[in-house]
């Protein structure tokens, strides 16, 4: 089983994440941001990676600090469970619709970290949370996990159909490329014979 925990503490947030590559979804989130809940249980019902994490942060100041430390600490706990990336796909990418919204991710798990963010959403505020976040949770989340990822919404006019749009089709890209190839003979799948894992 491909799992992690972590443990990530600052000045600004304090945060336990357990993760579970081969799981079948199952979550735990507690971030005190309802819709950063929400989104990050998505991830884990359609990643199918099994997720449990709990967050306390600054939120008297505002949801920054917390939304941008729970990416790092989820990629950086998957990056850690992906160990040296032996067998992996390692490449996928999604086009997922929800209602009126089209998204697309694609990700290279490639041990460089980067992120293309091509997201307008029309809405500032989502419940208690401020939508410029978002790109912060995913340029955090990228990092952490050491991935090259690019997030793309080819059109929408919901701001939440927009965002979770981009989480489910995260989710699917991370289940796809994080699978084992069977074809792969459990080797790296890199002429370099490394992808950067930490």
């Amino acid at each position: 089983m491909r799992t992690a925990d972590l443990h990530r503490k600052t000045n600004e947030t304090d945060i336990k994440v357990s993760i579970n590559i081969d799981g079948t979804g199952q979550y735990d989130i507690d971030t005190g941001i309802g819709f950063l809940d929400h989104m990050l249980e998505q991830l884990a019902r359609h990643s199918l990676m099994d997720i449990t994490l709990k967050a306390a942060g600054d939120l008297h100041i505002d949801a920054h600090h917390t939304t941008e430390d729970t990416g790092w600490a989820i990629g950086e706990a998957l990056n850690k469970a992906l160990g040296d990336r032996a067998g992996i796909t390692r490449y996928a990418h999604t086009l997922l619709p929800m209602d009126e919204t089209l998204s697309t991710v694609a990700l290279d798990i490639s041990g460089r970290p980067f992120l293309v963010w091509q997201v307008e959403l029309p809405s500032e505020v989502l419940g208690s949370m401020e939508t410029e976040l978002f790109r912060e949770w995913f340029q955090a989340f990228a990092m952490g996990a050491r991935i090259t990822l690019h997030v793309r919404n080819d059109y929408g006019v919901n701001t939440h159909h927009i965002v979770e749009s981009c989480y489910k089709a995260l989710a699917r890209s991370l289940r796809e490329a994080t699978q084992i190839d069977p074809r792969s003979d459990g080797r790296i799948p890199s002429t370099k014979g490394s992808l950067g894992a930490a």
